[in-house]
């Protein structure tokens, strides 16, 4: 037997940014309340709106299933006292189990024999366990402050109104945050204010529709609210700009979303794009509308949460309150251009960066001296790198960036091309941020990929010497995130940068800390080791194996790009017949060398056997021929003209015994062996490779 089951829970206007966070969490943690206690169902849907939660479970069982549960008791040795009676422990365990000596049983294994007793439990009933099951599950979400109302003692994240609770066409009552549950719902709060009896949990979404003119779905809702703002978009030559953070805002805003298109004056457009997207996106929830082109008009797009008889008074009414935000951003604009970016420097000091690390302006001129570092590695215009780093966070003193956080970079770019700026230099005042978060793009340009990485790994060293190193899921300085935004900048745009020389020059910045001389070089280790564990795991995401990061890691390539052709070369070398062979002769090669208390030879001199002198030939010509490979680090080919001592190496261990009473040979054998390890050590310890 099985009936679907409907929880909803009806409340004040919930925090559109966190609903759709809040509606996942409480369908798994029901879920999981369901599963442990191994009540079984089909299938599950969450739903949410504005004003309330709700989960829909299809096909849940009726009842547990009964089963047999088996207790083991003590061993059948320690179960009899020495006259033959039952022991305390035995009695003891009869009691635990509800029953007396004489009924237990008698559980014999290959390891010993208990007593043991076998007890048949009946399941319990669905509609009793539910409750809990509710309650547990709403403490349990991820709320980062519960309120309290009126004279209740119960708290959530708003004050809730209602309960709904059916299983089947059967209410469970129960008490649910201080609310009896019941079978009644409530629809949209202007439109169909009254009360709306279920019938059936599966009736749910569509009497909402239908009888309360809300839209339950929440996908459904971002669906049709995409689907409308482009529509009114087309209705007047335009594409709705459309980010799916807005969008997921404003399904949660709205349980009946009607798009009404406005305008603003198209003098605003003479602002960069930007501003007016920020604008209107992060203080008005409006979708922005732009031509074919891809250039902004001067309309808009936000969604009403009712039918209006007189849509035209909301058009008006959002585009008197868009226009002041607009003049605002239009002042700020104005306002900031009045004054250089370069005569911003000075005022960087009164910025704290982090208090035992100085100001902005302390942070700027270690970024300048990384910036020039990396420029002469890489052979870029070390002026132009120079001018960027000094540039970099100048825009932070603006109004705008003031106003709107989320702009830094993007409105340095603006000034500094307002101010005939180099075009490297402007591009680069914005990719010092890229990547901005998972996925997105690396910068593009030479001089935004070298402030980009002087950037992060300042920070970097600077937080790890103050000793604010993340640990779990704390990393207030998203350090994770720039290791990995280094690593990426470097990799993907195939930069030979030396890791360790950078991070050791950055460290060598950071002389004292709180007025107290630090240890660079522990620093400076701290923060590689950090870079290459983000490392392993950009190379697990990649496709690569644990084993082949730790054969390239074994060798310690100091440049990411480097650490990264050896890699693929590893991979492809592992997919060769003669791979798993080599992997085992390394492995044997470096635990005799390891083992071994006789020192190799200083060079390979006299041998005996016609197969290790073949093999010290062989051995020869190859170390010959990967010299050029290595040089070009074609580490590929390198891989593969080693996978040709394959023959030689096998009948070597096959015919000869590196271990002989004879010394010297003993020593000339080691060093044959010492001489193969060091060539396959030019790319990676292959014996790290798992067959």
């Amino acid at each position: 037997m099985s009936k679907h089951l409907l929880f909803e829970l009806g409340s004040e206007e919930l925090p559109p940014k966190t609903l759709l966070k809040l509606s996942n969490a409480l369908l798994n943690n029901i879920i999981q309340g369901l599963n442990a206690a191994e009540l079984s169902f089909t299938g599950s849907k969450a739903y949410a709106t504005p004003r309330r939660l709700a989960v829909f479970i299809e096909n849940l069982a009726s009842a547990q299933p009964d089963k047999t549960v088996e207790k083991r008791g003590p061993a059948l040795q320690a179960a009899f006292a020495p006259d033959g009676t039952p022991s305390k422990a035995a009695l003891g365990f009869a009691l635990s189990c509800g029953t007396t000596f004489d009924q237990l049983e008698r559980l014999k294994t290959d390891k010993g024999e208990w007593l043991s007793f076998t007890q048949a439990v009946k399941g319990q009933a669905t509609e009793s366990l539910i409750p809990d099951i509710i309650r547990q599950s709403i403490a349990g979400l991820p709320i980062a402050k519960r309120m309290r109302w009126g004279s209740f003692t119960t708290e959530f994240v708003r004050p809730v109104h209602w309960a709904v609770l059916l299983f089947g066409d059967n209410v469970i009552d129960t008490e649910i945050l201080g609310l009896k549950t019941g079978a009644a719902t409530q629809g949209h709060r202007f439109h169909a204010p009254q009360k709306i009896t279920l019938t059936k949990p599966e009736d749910y979404a569509d009497a909402l529709y239908k009888q309360g003119h809300v839209i339950a779905d929440f996908e459904q809702r971002k669906t049709i609210i995409r689907d409308a703002a482009q529509k009114a978009a087309a209705a007047v030559n335009g594409i709705a700009h459309i980010e799916d953070d807005l969008l997921e805002e404003i399904a949660a805003l709205n349980e009946w979303p009607v798009p009404i298109t406005g305008t603003f004056d198209p003098r605003y457009l003479e602002l960069p794009p930007e501003v007016l997207i920020t604008t209107m996106q992060t203080n008005q929830k409006y979708f922005p509308v732009k031509n074919a082109e891809g250039g902004l008009l001067a309309n808009f797009i936000t969604f009403s949460n009712i039918e209006s008889s007189n849509p035209k008074s909301i058009q008006q009414g959002n585009e008197r309150v868009v226009t002041p935000r607009l003049s605002d951003a239009e002042f700020f604009w104005n306002q900031d251009r009045k004054k250089m970016l370069e005569d911003r420097v000075e005022s960087l000091s009164s910025v704290i960066f982090q208090e035992n690390l100085g100001t902005v302006y302390d942070k700027t001129m270690r970024v300048k001296n990384l910036a020039k570092f990396i420029a002469g590695h890489l052979g870029a215009d070390v002026e132009l790198a120079e001018r960027a780093a000094l540039l970099a966070k100048t825009d932070l003193m603006t109004e705008m960036v003031g106003e709107f956080g989320n702009l830094q970079g993007i409105m340095g770019r603006y000034y500094a091309l307002a101010e005939h700026e180099p075009k490297s230099v402007a591009l680069a005042i914005e990719e010092q941020y890229f990547p901005k978060q998972s996925g997105s793009p690396t910068a593009g340009s030479t001089i935004g990929q070298i402030l980009a990485i002087a950037e992060k790994i300042d920070t970097l060293v600077g937080i790890f010497a103050v000793g604010l190193i993340p640990t779990g899921d704390k990393d207030p300085y998203a350090l994770r995130r720039a290791a990995l935004g280094i690593l990426r900048t470097i990799i993907e745009n195939k930069l030979n940068i030396n890791i360790v020389e950078l991070t050791e020059f950055a460290s060598a910045q950071i002389k004292t800390v709180s007025g107290q001389t630090r240890d660079q070089a522990e620093t400076a280790d701290r923060v590689i080791d950090f870079i290459f564990d983000r490392l392993k795991g950009y190379c697990l995401d990649h496709g690569y194996t644990a084993d082949e990061f730790d054969a390239v890691l074994t060798v310690i390539p100091a440049e990411p790009l480097d650490f990264m052709q050896r890699l693929q070369a590893v991979k492809a070398f592992r997919q060769l017949p003669e791979a798993e062979s080599l992997a085992a002769a390394n492995k044997r090669i470096r635990n005799i060398l390891k083992k071994s208390d006789t020192q190799p030879a200083a060079s390979v001199g006299a041998l005996v056997e016609a197969q290790e002198k073949q093999l010290l030939q062989a051995a020869l010509q190859s170390e010959s021929d990967i010299q050029p490979l290595l040089a070009q680090r074609n580490y590929q080919a390198t891989l593969n003209r080693l996978a040709g001592l394959r023959n030689d190496v096998d009948a070597f261990f096959d015919h000869v015994m590196v271990m002989t009473d004879d010394l010297d040979l003993r020593a000339n054998r080691l060093a044959l062996l010492n001489l193969l390890s060091e060539q396959f050590l030019t790319c990676a310890d292959i014996s790290k490779l798992q067959s």
